[in-house]
């Protein structure tokens, strides 16, 4: 049995479904992230996992306990929240010990878990301070030391690095996941941020308009989305258009125009496209890291580059061709760049490609 479970969990306001059937399983111990963009339903699924919000349809369970009436104080969570939600007038060890002096929590007790907290994130000098005295980053662990000293079962995080500048943001992912790992509590966030959720999640739940589109690895929702959205809202993704042209007993053949056509594999294929039919619209996900420049004479297709952005270790280039506009990402080798207006030659491998069908959408 799955450590926390939602089962057909919706959540409506009014007219507005803003959580439509989630099902759900995370297994304890794993770090398991909501994303997607604004408006989605990840944070309304957390607020209804922490008991802020009432499910309007479906069952919460945790550890073989029904959670999904039960007041959010008797649930026991751990929640760091977006704006850290730090006490002004207390101190930073008094801020931690809160949640245990609220559950009786004898002093000498809370003051040895205090310490262990503080250790655990790195501010056990600190403790005597306040939080205005604190950067974005400590403050931050402040709220997670607040977080896992009760011991919750489940910790959630709601948009915890929203606040930090882009180089604190990179180095608090990584240590979020060391704290994670050293206390080993099953652990759900919710971040609209793709690198965030794909560098330190066990597993991704990719949510669009209140629906799961898809669960996975962060690997494997990367390498292999089962739909045009997740294709293009994890990393960047060339989406062309095409059609099937034949199918046998184990591949669609793809025509894409300009006579390139492309093979797919019916096992790479989502259970949902495997049924495709000759004529059905496809299209053909292909990440720009994927491509690779060749000699104008080369390759699947010509191309002319339109543009190029330096991005440090590497260059994103934009290229016009028969299929529509392309995005090819080159590694900075340091070797003089190609120029806007240069003839080049497009080609890929074709375990690079993903195929989904056109029309695919999020389902429940």
């Amino acid at each position: 049995m799955s450590f926390l479970t939602l089962t057909d969990v919706s959540k409506t306001f009014g007219e507005l479904n803003a959580v439509s059937n989630v099902n759900l399983s995370v297994e304890k111990g794993e770090f398991v992230s909501l994303l997607g963009p604004s408006g989605c339903g990840k944070t309304t699924t957390l607020q209804m996992i922490a008991g802020f919000v009432e499910a309007t349809t479906g069952r919460i369970t945790l550890d073989g306990r029904d959670i999904t009436n039960m007041r959010p104080n008797k649930r026991g969570l751990g929640i760091v929240f977006q704006s850290y939600a730090l006490f002004p007038h207390m101190t930073v060890a008094d801020n931690v010990g809160f949640g245990l002096e609220m559950r009786g929590v004898d002093k000498a007790e809370r003051q040895d878990r205090i310490r262990e907290a503080l250790a655990l994130v790195r501010l056990d000098a600190l403790g005597h301070r306040y939080p205005r005295e604190l950067s974005g980053g400590q403050r931050q662990r402040v709220a997670i030391a607040r977080a896992v000293v009760i011991a919750p079962p489940v910790l959630l995080l709601d948009e915890p690095m929203s606040n930090l500048d882009a180089k604190l943001r990179e180095d608090m992912q990584f240590e979020l996941r060391s704290i994670q790992r050293k206390i080993g509590t099953t652990t759900i966030m919710v971040t609209h941020d793709q690198s965030e959720a794909l560098s330190i999640s066990d597993r991704v739940v990719v949510m669009e308009a209140g629906r799961i589109t898809q669960v996975d690895t962060p690997y494997r929702a990367y390498e292999r989305p089962e739909t045009p959205f997740v294709s293009q809202f994890i990393g960047k993704a060339n989406m062309l258009a095409g059609r099937v042209a034949a199918r046998d007993a184990e591949h669609l053949h793809i025509d894409l125009g300009a006579q390139l056509t492309q093979r797919a594999a019916l096992t790479d294929l989502s259970p949902r496209d495997r049924g495709m039919a000759v004529g059905d619209a496809i299209t053909m996900c292909l990440r720009p890291e994927k491509v690779r420049l060749c000699a104008p004479s080369a390759g699947r297709l010509p191309a002319t580059v339109t543009s190029r952005f330096f991005l440090g270790s590497q260059w994103l280039y934009r290229v016009d061709s028969a299929l529509g506009e392309v995005l090819v990402c080159c590694q900075n080798e340091g070797g003089e760049p190609l120029n806007e207006g240069s003839p080049v030659g497009l080609d890929w491998h074709a375990e690079a490609v993903r195929f989904v069908a056109a029309g695919a959408c999020a389902n429940g």
